[in-house]
């Protein structure tokens, strides 16, 4: 089964992830794990330590001449600005600086900090930052290599920012070029200049913004994840990849919360057959009863204001229980656009996750055969 496990700390000397599961002779580009990397640490909104981290993976194990082995794949994310953190996050000594007594509300600082028994909940901010995302956008680029020679294709963009909407048509052709290179990752420039005078506005009265991203799947085939089993559907485990991501209150797929407002004739994707069998509409957004049915898969994920504001809110000191502003770490006013990066990396897993249960096996070799096959079957159903 693939998975995975990160470690490391936000001002850490390095992160470091294992995957596990990834099949023998898929090849391997580390520059394109490098460029989304790069992609996570753009947009408009990003904090100071975007200025510091130009973050490059190296792949430790588990690949050799650029094709995996079969064996734990081990990846390593230096932090530049380790230097300037060595004696406050020494593994073997600490002097102690920069302890965090004040939480910040919306954080895993209070909670964290009790939960694990922290005096100083430097210990539980340091992990739960989102600094941890870099791991697995990392992972996101590994494995969707896998899906590669089958012509599965990840897109994302932004829908909105706080209050400003994009509202440019995500089907015209050259919707996800004007995205590629938009500060915001809105298709829309009129649209994104607004967004941009929204953060800027946010930035002044000391707050900060989330929003709403999408991610677009294409070219899987139907029958990806199961309606048989609980945890195997593919819809459930997309929901959990991306609710497991910090700073993500909720997940749609397809019409999401929409189909509350409708009747059914309005919700339901009616089927049609010209050679093979396809949905006139796209409603359910690519899953129906766990499984992917042939169609894209859409998925969407809110995104919650980064906790930490530059005008900190009210909280209570936990050394003498005396009222306090919270603590201001270095953040961001605005993460969305990098959060549809995080968000398709992880989309990315939990679709190539399912793709390896799907069709198994330990080689590519035998996962193309096995894929063959199943396509000829479907073909004539």
């Amino acid at each position: 089964m693939l998975r995975f496990f990160t470690a490391g700390e936000t001002h850490g000397k390095c992160l470091t992830v294992i995957v596990e599961g990834m099949p023998s002779g898929v090849r391997i580009s580390l520059d394109k794990i490098n460029e989304q990397l790069a992609r996570r640490q753009q947009g408009y909104g990003r904090g100071g330590r975007m200025l510091i981290e130009k973050d490059k993976a190296e792949i430790l194990s588990g690949v050799r001449g650029g094709v995996t082995l079969g064996s734990p794949i081990a990846i390593k994310i230096e932090n530049r600005d380790w230097a300037n953190w060595e004696k406050i996050m020494g593994t073997e000594e600490s002097n102690g600086e920069k302890a965090v007594d004040c939480p910040r509300p919306g954080h895993a600082d209070l909670t964290g900090g009790m939960k694990y028994n922290h005096t100083d909940l430097r210990n539980v901010l340091e992990r739960a930052s989102a600094r941890e995302t870099a791991a697995r956008v990392a992972v996101g680029a590994l494995v969707r290599q896998v899906l590669e020679p089958f012509g599965v294709e990840f897109l994302s963009h932004v829908k909105r920012i706080g209050a400003v909407e994009d509202t440019a048509d995500v089907n015209a052709p050259d919707f996800f070029e004007k995205v590629k290179n938009s500060p915001v990752s809105f298709g829309n420039e009129d649209d994104a200049k607004k967004a941009m005078e929204y953060i800027d506005n946010i930035k002044e009265s000391g707050e900060s913004c989330g929003g709403i991203v999408e991610t677009i799947v294409k070219g899987l085939p139907a029958g990806l994840g199961s309606y048989v089993h609980y945890d195997r559907k593919l819809d459930a485990n997309i929901a959990f990849g991306i609710m497991s991501i910090q700073a993500i209150k909720g997940v749609e797929i397809g019409m999401g919360f929409g189909v509350s407002e409708l009747p059914g004739s309005k919700v339901h994707d009616e089927i049609e057959y010209s050679g093979t069998f396809s949905r006139i509409t796209n409603n359910a957004g690519g899953i129906e009863g766990g499984m992917s049915n042939g169609e894209p898969v859409i998925v969407r994920a809110a995104m919650k204001p980064i906790p930490t504001l530059y005008n900190p809110l009210r909280t209570v000191n936990i050394k003498d229980k005396s009222p306090h502003k919270a603590t201001v770490e270095r953040s961001d006013i605005c993460a969305v656009p990098a959060g549809s990066v995080v968000v398709e990396a992880a989309v990315a897993f939990e679709i190539t996750k399912a793709f390896l249960e799907k069709f198994s096996g330990d080689c590519m070799e035998d996962i193309k055969a096995y894929y063959e096959i199943y396509n000829d079957r479907i073909k004539k159903f």
